[in-house]
C-alpha cells in the first residue's frame, strides 16, 4: 500500500473538513452562537441531553420529571429557527460519520464473520 493508514486517515479528516456537511454545520455554529440568547439556549439544552446520557450510561433511572423537562426543552429549541438547522445539519454530519464508520469497519466485520463461517 503506498500510502499508510494513518495518512488515508489524515486525508480523510481533510475530505470532512471542506465537505459541504461540515461547512454547513460549522456556519450554523456561527449563527447560533452570534446571539446571546440562542447561545444561551443551545447550551441549556445540550447540558440536560449530556446529563440524561450520563445518567443513562451509568444505570441511573431517569426521572419523568427530567424526561418532561428535556421534552419541553426540545419543544423550546426546536422553536428557534437557526437551532433547528443547526440540529438538522448536526443529524446529517452524525448520518455521514456514522457511514465512514461503517465503510472503515467493514474490512473487520467481514473477518469476524469469516471466522464464525470456518
Amino acid at each position: 500500500m503506498a500510502n499508510n493508514v494513518y495518512d488515508v486517515a489524515y486525508n480523510l479528516e481533510t475530505a470532512v473538513k471542506e465537505s459541504e456537511e461540515f461547512k454547513n454545520l460549522q456556519a450554523l455554529y456561527k449563527e447560533v452562537f452570534a446571539e446571546e440568547s440562542t447561545k444561551r439556549m443551545f447550551e441549556n439544552f445540550r447540558n440536560i441531553q449530556l446529563e440524561l446520557q450520563q445518567k443513562q450510561m451509568s444505570g441511573q433511572e431517569i426521572s419523568q420529571e427530567e424526561v418532561e423537562k428535556a421534552q419541553q426543552t426540545v419543544a423550546l429549541v426546536q422553536q428557534n429557527e437557526a437551532i433547528a438547522k443547526l440540529m438538522e445539519a448536526e443529524q446529517r454530519m452524525s448520518m455521514m460519520v456514522s457511514e465512514l464508520n461503517k465503510i472503515i469497519m467493514k474490512p473487520l466485520e467481514e473477518l469476524y464473520s469469516n471466522v464464525d463461517a470456518q
